[in-house]
């Protein structure tokens, strides 16, 4: 019997998969109906699938050409029955269509994650990213 680390090894590879792929439908797969979303950009709480669609497709049309590659690094999963959290860092890298570096920031990453009919589903998920004493400025890198 699996432990379900793997699955959510494999839902976060999918994560990423999606949004390199631009891919809306398969990015809000990963999520569940009811997902609450604190997010750095602009909004205290995003509330439902529906209004996480949104930010989403508004991500994504942004990128026109772009691409951005996901890389995440240390982490964590703790799996408890039907409910699992993950957490790390994940450096977001938007890609030229001729696949030159552009830009890049790295957030802390936590998901909350429930398992329905056997299948993980994101819940909840929060960046963040620490906040300079000096000049109270996000620090984008680590």
């Amino acid at each position: 019997m699996s432990d379900g680390k793997n699955e959510i090894e494999q839902l976060l590879h999918a994560y990423v998969t999606a949004v390199y792929a631009k891919d809306v439908s398969a990015y809000m797969a990963l999520y569940d109906e009811h997902v609450r979303i604190f997010d750095m950009w602009e909004k205290w709480a995003c509330e439902g699938a529906g209004e996480w669609r949104k930010s989403a497709e508004g991500w994504f049309n942004s990128l026109g050409a772009e691409r951005v590659v996901v890389e995440a690094d240390e982490i964590n999963i703790h799996v408890a029955d039907s409910l699992a959290t993950l957490d790390g860092f994940v450096k977001f890298t938007a890609q030229s269509a001729e696949g030159a570096e552009m830009r890049s920031l790295t957030s802390r990453l936590t998901w909350v994650l429930k398992s329905v009919n056997h299948q993980w589903k994101i819940v909840h998920q929060h960046t963040s990213a620490p906040v300079a004493f000096e000049g109270a400025k996000a620090i984008f890198n680590r």
